[in-house]
């Protein structure tokens, strides 16, 4: 039985900057095994790209919708996406 790969880009809205959710993603994701980055963006949103087996992806896109205690999150937009060329979670800097 093959696993299968799923690709998401998310952009989380709400009070989500300042609050720890860049290095709160980047641990959920490693626990998760799952491969892509974290950013904030200027708008005062963080942006992530998820890619890994379906079921991690989509419990990483659940768990965004709480986020780490400080945070408010109010939206998660996800769209498909291509997988990141390098293995491994970053988080980057703008």
């Amino acid at each position: 039985m093959t696993s299968s790969v799923k690709t998401l880009r998310a952009v989380i809205s709400g009070r989500v900057q300042g609050v720890w959710f860049r290095g709160w993603t980047e641990r959920e994701a490693g626990k998760l095994g799952l491969d892509g980055w974290v950013r904030n963006c200027p708008d005062g949103s963080v942006e992530a790209l998820f890619s890994g087996e379906a079921v991690a992806v989509d419990a990483m896109i659940e768990a965004c919708w709480r986020g780490p205690p400080a945070a408010k999150v109010v939206s998660v937009e996800v769209v498909e996406a291509e997988a990141p060329e390098e293995s491994g979670f970053l988080h980057l800097r703008r």
